[in-house]
This record gives structure tokens, sequence and C-alpha cells, in this order.
């Protein structure tokens, strides 16, 4: 039988210490591999797993990537950290994640541990590697039963993938791209049905830690579209924490829908709005 600290997942980052990532300051592992397609995704390298075609080889100038079996290796000694080979790749992928066991974080997360208030799996899309979250969560309660376990998701999951975690998951943190099916679809590729379902299950169980709003100016908004999204929010916690937060241009793909930054005035605007309609803990960035 194959242990816990034996189960692997495709890393493609890990930050030990974060204080944006969940309460505290948080080990936070992200993970390869999306089920969203975002316009306005901060991370778009880590939509799709690496396919191993080698295009990325050519635009590494230290000599990092090989090809070995077919398979794109990265010498992470001999990496330098520009981050070509990421621009060069037409997948929205890099050749820097790789297979970790639990065993492995495990231990940078023994060395963190006294100065931590908990784990947080993100991504990518954490729960598209639900086994593997579950296992990790699992190591740190046994071993560090006072860290908390937190997923960072887009909350398009099953109800069986909440359902799986929720032994370990201390709590989850939601996106929430748009609460008009429309418009999500165009900013996501995907309909927001199971984000909504995800955001009402999440918060029946006291498992809900935050909802955060990604706002774009003149796309998702509207006061009468936020007052909308602040109604349905207050109908399932009027006190509920949301993190309204602005696009900010850094590290996007060039799209083909015009993505605008809203001003710090627009995005106090935005709190206002939802303000309005709930006594929710609010937080801007």
């Amino acid at each position: 039988m194959t242990t816990s600290a034996a189960v692997a997942g495709l890393v493609t980052d890990i930050i030990e210490f974060s204080v944006v990532d969940g309460p505290g300051n948080r080990f936070v592992v992200f993970l390869q591999g999306c089920n969203f397609d975002c316009l306005a995704c901060h991370n778009p390298y880590t939509i799709t797993p690496c396919i191993d075609c080698g295009i990325c080889l050519d635009a590494c100038a230290t000599g990092a990537l090989s090809m070995v079996s077919d398979r794109v290796v990265w010498n992470e000694s001999l990496c330098t950290g520009t981050d070509a080979c990421i621009a060069a790749c037409p997948y929205d992928s890099t050749p820097k994640a790789r297979p970790q066991a639990v065993a492995e974080l495990m231990t940078r997360i023994r060395r963190t541990a006294g100065f931590i208030s908990g784990v947080t799996v993100s991504g990518g899309e954490a729960t598209q590697q639900a086994g593997f979250v579950h296992a990790l969560f699992t190591a740190v309660k046994a071993e560090f039963p006072g860290l908390t376990c937190f997923v960072d998701s887009n909350g398009a999951a099953d109800v069986a993938v909440w359902d799986g975690l929720d032994d370990v998951m201390d709590a989850a943190m939601i996106d929430l791209k748009c609460l008009d099916d429309e418009v999500h679809v165009r900013l996501t590729g995907k309909s927001n049905a199971q984000v909504l379902a995800t955001i009402e299950l999440l918060a029946a169980r006291g498992k809900l830690h935050e909802v955060r709003l990604l706002l774009m100016a003149g796309l998702n908004d509207s006061d009468e579209l936020l007052a909308e999204t602040g109604r349905w929010l207050a109908a399932i916690d009027p006190a509920m924490r949301i993190k309204v937060i602005g696009y900010r241009a850094h590290g996007v793909r060039p799209s083909a829908v015009p993505l605008v930054e809203p001003t710090a005035a627009q995005r106090e605007h935005y709190a206002d709005v939802l303000r309005a309609e709930g006594r929710f803990d609010l937080q801007v960035i």
C-alpha cells in the first residue's frame, strides 16, 4: 500500500513564508494544472502541465534544461531564474514543475514549522490534485496539529472533492470571478455553477475562510452587478469575509479583451457598494 508520505503532486513552486495566502504567516505550495483559463491569470504558466515539446530548451542560456528520454528535465542548480523558458512556452506551462512527494515537502515544513501559522495549497488549481492535497494535509495534521491547512481555489470542484478534503482541511479561500454566468464564461472559459455551489457548501460547513473578488474596470465591476453579488453573498452569510482585489496587469498574458486596472478610488467604491448589502468583513487590495 502507498503511504501518504510517498504520494506525489506536480508542484510548480513553494513559498516558505507568505502573508498573502491565508491568515498569518504560511507555507504555500503551488500546484501545476488548472481547469480555468482566466484572461486575468497572474500565473498563466501554471495552467497546463508540460507536454515535453522542447520548445523552451533553446530559450535557456544556462543549460538548465535538457531532453532526456523524450522528457524535458530541469536542473535547478544551473537555473538563474530568468524564466525565459516560461516566456518561450506557447502552451501556458513551465518545465520547472516537478513531482514532489509529501515526505519531501514535510522536510521543508519541519524547518519552518516554528515560524508559520499553517500550510496553504494553491495553484494552478489545488483541487485538481485533491488526493495529493489530502495526503499532505494528513501528514501536517499528524505531526503539527497546531498548524491550519487551507486551500486556495477557484471553487470549480465537485462536492465529492470537498467531501474528500473535509476531514483534513480547516478552510478554503474561493475566487468568485463574476456572479453573472455569461461574464464568468468570458473571463474564465467556464461556467460559475460549481463555484457558487462551493461557496454555499463551504459556508454551510463553516469552512469558507473568504471569498475573493477580482475586479476589472469595465468588465465585472458595475454597481448593479456588485450590488447583486453583495446580496447573494449576504444571503449566505451577512458577515462574510470578502477580499476585493483590483486587477493588476503584471504577469498577465496579452488579451483580445481589454483588461483595465481599477484605480484606488474605484476599488474603494467597490467596497462601498458591497458594504451597503451586508456587514461584511471587507479588505481592499
